[in-house]
């Protein structure tokens, strides 16, 4: 069985968002198929934004970076919930990937080489959004998930990355309990 940890990014920390019942639908049915889950909500946290290297190289650490970087470091899988917003992550989500992804704990070194401290997890992407998936894909590209995945993830050693996008969320209830679904099988099956 799989350790995971699931963390929800939307920026609004108020409950009843489509992106908390995924993420709640796919911890669910990891748990019930006997997977071990940890559930953050980034979006709930206050969350500084860092202001110059010396502050991302040695600031103080907002109270939930401790947490959040022990339960990364206990997992063996991550999967990150949240909605496009302006073409790519949330704010929010990238400030607390700069708070938790401190140096000391990524292994950055004092040469700009970097120890892959993460190496050995995998993680999935969920993205929601107003408009058709192969509308991000294919014209815009999904540039912003493409670096993600390559400039955060697989920098800090984070592979294989894998994606569910999903779009028109705003459509028809049908459509949004199908991607519930979706998530559930991925969450049974810890992927």
């Amino acid at each position: 069985m799989t350790s995971i940890l699931v963390i929800v990014a939307h920026p609004d920390g108020a409950r009843g968002h489509y992106c908390g019942a995924l993420a709640t639908a796919y911890a669910e049915a990891a748990r019930a198929a006997g997977h071990t889950v940890k559930v953050l909500d980034a979006g709930a946290e206050a969350v500084p934004f860092l202001h110059s290297r010396s502050e991302w190289e040695t600031g103080d650490l907002p109270p939930f970076v401790p947490a959040a970087q022990k339960a990364i470091r206990a997992a063996d899988h991550l999967v990150f919930v949240y909605p496009l917003w302006l073409g790519a992550m949330p704010a929010k989500l990238k400030a607390w990937l700069e708070q938790v992804m401190r140096p000391d704990f990524i292994g950055a070194t004092g040469s700009g080489r970097f120890q892959r401290r993460l190496k050995g997890r995998s993680a999935r992407v969920v993205v929601t959004m107003g408009m058709p998936v192969p509308v991000y894909r294919f014209w815009f590209g999904a540039h912003s998930l493409r670096s993600f995945e390559r400039n955060i993830l697989h920098f800090v050693g984070i592979a294989p990355v894998r994606w569910s996008l999903i779009g028109n969320v705003e459509g028809s209830a049908a459509h949004r309990a199908r991607a519930l679904a979706r998530l559930a099988d991925l969450g049974r099956a810890g992927r």
